[in-house]
């Protein structure tokens, strides 16, 4: 049985993870409708990535016993402009406060299983808060985004424009496990 703080960690990050697939994918309908169509591409692989990301969480708790879920999730944005900072900002929560915390407290209790799916969500984090960011600049000029392929990795989330890379730099997956969303 996963210990109690590890899993309520993990539950948390599941919830968020899952929330957050369902607001990216809400977005991209916003983006696409507002004419922003590499926006709306790049708010459904990061979504994709959010689900990956839920998707470890899940099994590890499964696999330790857990029953129950609970979240906390961001909303009220009406523009793509808007969204766009929502991602912004859920991400570097995820990566300022949450993964870093979570992901000592699963090492200091001892729960590897656990410490791998927050370190793969929490670097792979880093690359969608970077996305928006490009994204959110151009939006705010009333420009799409100019946005090549984008690769998911199914193993962690990670996400990357153009060719994926021959093994992922989080996970060490080969590039045959990325999903792309071609341009």
């Amino acid at each position: 049985m996963v210990r109690p703080i590890t899993e309520g960690n993990l539950i948390s990050a599941y919830a968020g993870e899952s929330q957050a697939h369902m607001r990216y994918m809400i977005y991209a309908e916003r983006a696409e409708k507002s004419g922003y169509d590499n926006i709306a591409r790049l708010f459904r692989a990061i979504a994709h990535a959010e689900k990956v990301h839920a998707t470890n969480h899940y099994k590890y708790i499964q696999k330790m016993g857990g029953s129950h879920t609970f979240s906390d999730a961001a909303f009220g944005s009406r523009t793509t402009v808007e969204d766009l900072q929502n991602g912004i900002d859920g991400e570097h929560y995820e990566i300022d406060e949450m993964y870093p915390v979570f992901m000592e407290v699963a090492k200091l209790q001892k729960e590897h299983g656990a410490e791998i799916s927050f370190r793969f969500a929490w670097e792979a984090e880093k690359t969608h808060a970077a996305f928006f960011g490009r994204a959110k600049d151009a939006a705010d000029q009333h420009n799409d985004l100019d946005l090549d392929d984008v690769g998911v990795c199914e193993i962690c989330g990670y996400t990357v424009e153009g060719e994926p890379p021959e093994r992922c730099p989080i996970c060490k997956a080969k590039r045959e496990r990325f999903t792309i969303y071609p341009a």
